[in-house]
């Protein structure tokens, strides 16, 4: 608080007022400096747990489910799909193909993101067909890699087709 030589000249009543009204603008200045200071930590965490949020959905891979949980009794048209084939089937699959059969074991293909040679669906297609009874082929295209082969809590991914690769997966029970 400043004081000024005429302050002396003040009666005490009127010195008193005035070192109330400055005492009261120091504590609105206190008061607004720290509004501005909790306000400014708030914007800063805000800003973290944004920017953490988004580079943890822009970063983490996608991959097919390895695991029933969610799943339901219904089977896919068919072995090998031109669509993709839902999440919920996808589990049930890995449970017991065809609904009775023993676990099965799904290719997915994800030629939307990816550059895919023009055969691979029909390369893939021969795999399933030597395994008719239990091996599944479909598009994945919201997955974060190029073929990933599925079979009950199992994953592996490739970059590009490795037909050995995928039949060892298969056969390896």
């Amino acid at each position: 608080m400043e004081y000024s030589a005429e302050w002396n000249d003040l009666p005490k009543r009127e010195r008193k007022k005035k070192m109330r009204e400055l005492r009261a603008q120091e504590v609105t200045k206190g008061t607004l400096i720290n509004k501005i200071r909790n306000w400014g930590i708030v914007l800063v965490v805000a800003v973290l747990l944004i920017g953490s949020i988004y580079y943890w959905s822009t970063n983490r891979e996608v991959l097919p489910p390895t695991d029933m949980a969610g799943h339901i009794e219904q089977n896919p048209r068919s072995h090998v799909m031109d669509e993709p084939m839902s999440l919920s089937v996808q589990k049930h699959m890995l449970e017991h193909s065809d609904g009775k059969g023993q676990p099965g074991v799904i290719i997915n293909y994800n030629c939307d993101d990816f550059e895919c040679e023009s055969s691979l669906k029909e390369k893939l297609t021969e795999i399933a067909n030597k395994y008719p009874e239990f091996v599944y082929v479909a598009p994945y295209p919201a997955m974060s890699k190029k073929i990933a082969i599925t079979r009950m809590r199992k994953i592996q991914t490739f970059d590009n087709l490795d037909t050995n690769a995928l039949i060892s997966f298969i056969e390896d029970k």
